[in-house]
Order: structure tokens, then C-alpha cells, then sequence
């Protein structure tokens, strides 16, 4: 059976999370338990979204549950998309090769996520 969309989404997620850019800045921010958590809790989930979203088409809670867990893994990514630009920015200034401030590298949509993209594209 092909990957589904959210099955997707996970993947992808769940490949962020055990990053060690990501759990650098999750041990520096002190949030490296609750992204342990997550990961848990995502893996559990990624496990489940086959057959969920097979049983969707006959089940309507389960793909009303679906459509919200989408949007979670979309926050999801925002969020570790953050995490990948903060530390990479800490990266630049301490190595003291930043080109730009740090208030033009977040006005430009090139050097900076835009948590606007992925809210624009689940619509």
C-alpha cells in the first residue's frame, strides 16, 4: 500500500526529532524530555495512520480525527522547523561570519521558515 499523506507528515516529524541539531537545541532549551515525549507519542501514532486512514473512507470519526491530526503535524513541523533555524542561527554568530542582522535574516523568507507556508498549505 502506498504511504499516505499524514503517514507522510509523521515520517517526517519523527526523522526531525531524532535530528541532533534538534536534540541539541532541545537539551539547551531544556525541553529535551518533553521532545523525548513527543517522539513517543508519534511513533505510537505513525504506527496507527495506515490502517486508520484505510478505515476512513467507512468511518467518519476516524477521518474527522485524521483532519486534526494533520493539522498537529503541521504545527509539529513548524515548530522543529524553529528549533533547525534558531540553532543554526546561534551557529552563525558564534562562528562571527553573520552577513546579515538578525533582523534582516528574519524578514527574509529565504533565511528564515515561514510557519505562514505551511498554514497556507493546508487549506
Amino acid at each position: 500500500m502506498a504511504e499516505s499523506f499524514a503517514f507522510a507528515i509523521a515520517e517526517s516529524v519523527l526523522g526531525k526529532l531524532g535530528s541532533t541539531l534538534i536534540q541539541e537545541v532541545g537539551l539547551a532549551w531544556g525541553v529535551k524530555t518533553e521532545l523525548g515525549e513527543l517522539k513517543d507519542t508519534l511513533s505510537t501514532i505513525h504506527a496507527l495512520l495506515l490502517d486508520a486512514e484505510e478505515k476512513q473512507a467507512t468511518n467518519l470519526q476516524i477521518s474527522d480525527w485524521l483532519g486534526k491530526l494533520k493539522l498537529v503535524l503541521y504545527d509539529a513541523e513548524d515548530v522543529l522547523d524553529e528549533f533547525d533555524y534558531e540553532a543554526l542561527r546561534q551557529q552563525v554568530v558564534a562562528s562571527g561570519s553573520s552577513i546579515r542582522s538578525k533582523g534582516e535574516a528574519e524578514g527574509d523568507p529565504l533565511l528564515r521558515p515561514s510557519i505562514r507556508y505551511h498554514r497556507k498549505r493546508r487549506r
